[in-house]
């Protein structure tokens, strides 16, 4: 009889643990965004920051403005830099006096709004890439 309560015990003790590891899985899987919706409030953030600072050079679409700012979305050179070096090109800007600045217009650094943060120029790029053609 010793034997039987021993092995319910363990088995009703096997079974709470499997639910409690369940259950803790299940909290640090699905956090309150999935990766769809945190990734799409990333890029919405995105595309109010461009338009606040980068959209009187690039145009409100990123498709640029004569003899100010690239189009963005087409740019060979955004497409060829890992998100990591726009970040960091876009922290220092681009003089105009530099010659692969072929507009010959400075870029200013974080487009002249030195109050933004790397997280908000990473939402900056993720709006960018989401636009590319």
């Amino acid at each position: 009889m010793v034997r039987k309560e021993v092995r319910t015990m363990l088995s009703w003790r096997g079974h709470l643990l499997l639910i409690l590891a369940f259950t803790l899985v299940g909290l640090l899987v699905l956090p309150g965004y999935s990766r769809g919706e945190a990734k799409d409030a990333v890029i919405a953030q995105g595309k109010t920051l461009f338009l606040q600072s980068c959209s009187a050079c690039h145009g409100p679409d990123a498709k640029g403005l004569p003899h100010l700012g690239k189009n963005l979305r087409a740019s060979a050179f955004v497409k060829g830099l890992s998100d990591a070096e726009l970040l960091a090109f876009i922290k220092k800007g681009r003089p105009s006096f530099d010659p692969a600045n072929t507009t010959h217009v400075d870029m200013p650094p974080k487009g002249g709004n030195p109050a933004l943060t790397d997280e908000q120029l990473q939402a900056i790029i993720a709006y960018i890439r989401s636009i590319a053609e």
